[in-house]
């Protein structure tokens, strides 16, 4: 019995249209169908699969044939029990708004997904009365939007995306990478709320749908709205500012704590020393009077008397002057136990130094090739001057653009001023649009789902690795748009050849 192990078969990516159409016309060519795969970036077996439809029907045949499975064939009965849900809800509670209604359902549901706010605004807008016969109260809306189609730029080192994350200082292969971006990261820095606002319903973006501008005018006036819209909003007050602020005011409140007890303390001191005197002289005036005869004692008994009174009187008011010190020191007490509580909270959201590692991500908009993945030991509290060095090294001459979204470090002064030396356009996404930068964002999506299966110990050996995956990357086959399959290296070498002819 032969016990060897199989080896596991290399797995290849679901092929695109232009990939099998390219692997036939190799093979058309050459008749070699290994050296047309390997061109083609798929396997052997992707040929023979398909060999079929091309000889039936040629290149038409390569592409992807409609499922014959049902289309969701519960749709219209769930459809129908939800739009009797919705409007049962409405006769119950008239005026409630559509997001709550969409909850209600779904919590109903075992907070199943099954209705959205839009589909309650649409089954109200085409059921006018409730069932008791009560016009519906008119709705307002979803603010219109219209998709842009994505638009990149034509020439190789054009236009750069960029964008940072943090990763942390080591890793295991047998753990989840977390995911952390910067502004969690950083100083207790809150991340922006996903279930914010809808997005409004004009935005710079669309100017890009106007076909008549070229690409640099559409980046220009993109740039430009995005400018004026946020001048028109006034200065920016980061949330980071907020942070130090907070430090800032417990400082505040923890020196004037300090100044307010010293102060007591050298009161008390007075006092103390003031007591200490008059007890020694009555002490004094005691060892006197137990030295008199009798008769001089008898002699100065109503002396005596009004002396035991007025003692008395000081230890009252010593008593009174302990119990206030008890009540002040358990306010004082308080007061720094608050603060303590309050430095905690401020401290618990700061990330170490040593924990986070922070990545640049530089990729080219037209070719999707990766330039560089500069890392920062800093972690989250990279600068923008730290960006702004390893853009120096960078950028190419050629560089016009560059997309960020607004981070800190991309809002900064010293970015600002990097910009306006150079001549880059600086573009920086709208609100509510982060698909603007989305070539980044997915390549950090990529970054962080391989850099999952690697162990490193320190910032050198992810250095390292960072060093690999910008290979792999770049060599890789792509199903983005233009690229079809190709990778960001072969489609930048097609691009190059094509200039020249």
């Amino acid at each position: 019995m032969d016990t060897t192990a199989t080896p596991a078969q290399a797995y290849f990516r679901p092929t695109t249209v232009s990939q099998r159409q390219l692997l036939f016309r190799q093979v058309e060519e050459t008749g070699n169908v290994s050296a047309a795969a390997r061109q083609a970036h798929v396997g052997r077996g992707t040929y023979y699969r398909w060999r079929g439809r091309y000889q039936t029907a040629g290149l038409a045949g390569l592409a992807h044939e409609r499922s014959r499975a049902p289309q969701r064939p519960r749709i219209a009965p769930l459809r129908a029990a939800l739009r009797a849900e919705v409007l049962a809800y409405d006769a119950a509670h008239p005026g409630t708004g559509t997001r709550t209604v969409a909850h209600r359902i779904c919590q109903a549901h075992n907070w199943e997904p099954v209705i959205s706010h839009t589909t309650v605004w649409q089954i109200r807008r085409a059921a006018p009365a409730t069932q008791e016969g009560a016009a519906v109260a008119p709705m307002t809306a979803p603010p219109a939007y219209t998709p842009v189609a994505a638009v990149h730029a034509p020439q190789p080192d054009q236009t750069y995306n960029l964008d940072l994350c943090v990763v942390p200082w080591t890793h295991a292969a047998a753990q989840d990478l977390p995911a952390v971006s910067v502004y969690a990261a950083a100083a207790g820095v809150t991340p922006p709320d996903p279930a914010a606002p809808p997005p409004p319903s004009t935005w710079p973006g669309q100017i890009f749908a106007d076909p008549e501008l070229s690409y640099p005018a559409q980046m220009q006036g993109y740039a430009a709205q995005r400018t004026a819209k946020r001048a028109a909003k006034g200065p920016r007050q980061h949330q980071r500012r907020h942070k130090q602020a907070a430090r800032a005011e417990w400082n505040a409140r923890q020196d004037e704590l300090r100044l307010q007890r010293r102060r007591v303390r050298l009161t008390r001191q007075a006092e103390e020393a003031a007591w200490r005197e008059v007890r020694q002289a009555h002490r004094a005036a005691e060892q006197t009077r137990r030295g008199l005869s009798q008769a001089e004692r008898k002699a100065r008994k109503a002396e005596r008397l009004a002396e035991q009174a007025r003692w008395r009187q000081l230890k009252a008011a010593r008593r009174d002057q302990h119990n206030q010190r008890e009540s002040e020191d358990a306010t004082w007490r308080q007061a720094r136990q608050d603060l303590r509580e309050q430095r905690a909270l401020l401290d618990a959201t700061v990330a170490l130094v040593t924990v986070w590692v922070a990545i640049l991500v530089v990729v080219d908009n037209c070719t999707r090739r990766c330039v560089q993945v500069p890392l920062f030991t800093v972690g989250a509290h990279v600068t923008a001057a730290m960006v702004v060095a390893a853009l120096r090294a960078a950028c190419p001459p050629e560089l016009q653009f560059l997309i960020t979204d607004n981070g800190a470090q991309f809002i900064a002064q010293a970015f600002a001023e990097f910009v306006q030396e150079t001549g880059f356009v600086h573009a920086r996404i709208a609100p509510y649009h982060a698909r603007t930068n989305g070539i980044a964002e997915r390549f950090v999506r990529t970054l962080k789902e391989w850099l999952e299966t690697h162990t490193w110990n320190s910032p050198e050996e992810l250095e390292t690795l960072l060093a690999e995956f910008l290979v792999w990357y770049n060599d890789r086959p792509h199903q983005g748009k233009e690229l079809d399959g190709l990778s960001p290296n072969e489609y930048a070498r097609r691009l190059a050849d094509c200039s020249l002819c």
